[in-house]
C-alpha cells in the first residue's frame, strides 16, 4: 500500500557537520528566489553528475552469468566520494565510472546499505584535475507542488534533465518498521531505468533526493530517497562500509478494522507478525509467523501468526507509534514485547544483536519492496531495460 502524509519529511541532521550543512543551506535557500533560467541550473549541476557502469558474474549459472548495468551517481567530495544506489553498486565485481569530462575511471565500494537502497563509492581524482561536487538540501522544507529536476543516465543517455513537481512526501512503499523509517519523494520528473542513484535537484540546483524506484505500469510515478536520509547514514557508510541495525528479527503489518471485522475472531491492535527470520532473536525466542494467506479488499495478510501489541511498553496501534517504537531500538538493548496469542497476551524480553544483510534486503528476492521495483538498466545502447525484484 502507498501512503502519504502532509506532514513535512522529518529526518533530522544527525552528525554535527551535517547539520550545519542542512542550515546553511535552507538560510541559503530563504535568502534567493532561485528563479534563475534551467539551463544555467544544469550546467551548474551537470559536471558534478556521473555514469557508473557495473558488472557482476553469477559463478552457478551456466548461461548468462554476466549482468551488466548502468546507473548514475553524483560527487559529494573532492576526495573522490560518490553518491549512488545500492542496487546500483552493492555486490558487483567491477564498477566504473565516467566523469563529465568523458574520462572513465576505475571505482571501488566504501559502503552500502540495501534496505535503503543507498551507496557510497569511491574514484582517485585524476592528476591535476579538481573534481565538481553537488550542493546537499535539505529535503526537510520540501512541499507538494515544489518543482524539481532529475539529473543522469536513463537507459545509459548520459546527462539527461527531466523536469516535474513534487507530486507527495512520505510516500511509504510498504507496511514494514524499515519503510516507516525511509518516507520517499513521489516525483513525476521522468524516471528511466539508468537514472537510479543520480540525483533530484530544487529549483536552486541543490541535491534533496536521490532517484531510486518507479512504478513500471503507472505513467511519471517515481520515487526518490530524501537527502537528509542519506545525510544522516552516510558517516556510518564511509567509516564502517554498512549501518549497523538492531536485529528485532520479525516482520509483518498493523491489524485493521477491516480486519478484525471480517474475521470476528481473537484479533486485537497491534502488529500482525507475518515472518519471523530464520536464526533470528525473535526466532529464539519463540515468536510465531503466520500461516495462512488472505486477501482482504486487494490486501494481503498473512495471518495466524502472532500479534505484537506494544513494544518497551509503546502500543502499535498505528503507524506513527510503529516508526516511534523500531526507531528508538538500539544494539544490545534488551527489547520488551507484549505478544498476543490464542485469545491471551503473554510478556517476551531478548537481547538485540546487529542485524546481518539478509537474502531479502537485495535486489532480485521475491520479496524486494512493492508495488514499485528499483531498476537496473542494461549497459550499452539500444537494449531492452531489465527490471530486478
Amino acid at each position: 500500500m502507498l501512503r502519504a502524509s502532509r506532514r513535512p519529511l522529518s529526518i533530522a541532521c544527525l552528525a554535527a557537520w551535517l547539520t550545519a550543512s542542512c542550515a546553511a543551506s535552507a538560510q541559503g535557500v530563504a535568502s534567493r528566489a532561485c528563479t534563475g533560467p534551467i539551463p544555467d541550473l544544469f550546467d551548474r549541476v551537470a559536471p558534478a553528475i556521473v555514469y557508473v557502469a557495473a558488472t557482476s558474474i553469477n559463478p552457478y549459472r551456466l548461461t548468462d552469468r554476466v549482468t551488466r548495468v548502468v546507473g548514475s551517481g553524483f560527487i559529494i567530495g573532492a576526495s573522490g566520494l560518490i553518491l549512488t544506489n545500492s542496487h546500483v553498486a552493492f555486490g558487483r565485481q567491477s564498477i566504473r565510472v565516467t566523469l563529465d569530462s568523458g574520462e572513465t575511471l576505475p571505482a571501488e565500494l566504501v559502503g552500502a546499505d540495501p534496505i535503503f537502497d543507498l551507496a557510497v563509492i569511491r574514484i582517485t581524482p585524476p592528476t591535476g584535475a579538481s573534481l565538481p561536487v553537488v550542493t546537499l538540501g535539505d529535503s526537510d522544507r520540501l512541499r507538494v507542488g515544489d518543482e524539481v529536476f532529475a539529473i543522469g543516465n536513463p537507459l545509459g543517455l548520459d546527462q539527461t534533465l527531466t523536469r516535474g513537481i513534487v507530486s507527495a512526501i512520505n510516500r511509504v512503499l510498504s507496511e514494514t518498521p524499515f519503510s516507516l523509517q525511509e518516507p520517499l519523494i513521489q516525483t513525476d520528473a521522468a524516471i528511466n531505468p539508468g537514472s537510479s542513484g543520480g540525483p533530484l535537484v530544487d529549483r536552486c540546483g541543490e541535491v534533496v533526493g536521490i532517484a531510486t524506484a518507479i512504478i513500471p505500469d503507472a505513467q511519471n510515478i517515481g520515487f526518490a530517497i530524501p537527502i537528509n536520509l542519506a545525510k544522516t547514514a552516510l558517516p556510518s557508510l564511509t567509516t564502517k562500509g554498512r549501518l549497523v541495525r538492531p536485529w528485532l528479527g520479525f516482520h509483518g503489518q498493523l491489524v485493521t478494522d477491516e480486519l478484525r471485522d471480517l474475521l470476528k475472531g481473537p484479533l486485537t491492535a497491534g502488529l500482525l507478525v507475518e515472518v519471523v527470520e530464520p536464526g533470528s532473536p525473535a526466532e529464539k525466542a519463540g515468536i510465531r509467523g503466520g500461516n495462512l494467506d488472505l486477501v482482504v479488499g486487494g490486501h494481503d495478510y498473512l495471518v495466524g501468526g502472532d500479534i505484537v501489541t506494544r513494544l518497551d511498553g509503546t502500543r502499535l496501534d498505528s503507524e506513527e507509534h510503529l516508526a516511534e517504537a523500531t526507531r528508538k531500538l538500539t544494539l544490545g538493548q534488551t527489547v520488551h514485547l507484549t505478544v498476543f496469542r490464542d485469545g491471551q497476551s503473554r510478556e517476551v524480553e531478548y537481547a538485540l544483536p546487529e542485524r546481518p544483510l539478509l537474502p531479502g534486503d537485495t535486489q532480485g528476492h521475491p520479496s524486494a519492496r512493492e508495488p514499485a521495483r528499483r531498476w537496473e538498466a542494461p549497459a550499452g545502447p539500444g537494449r531492452a531495460p531489465r527490471v530486478t525484484r
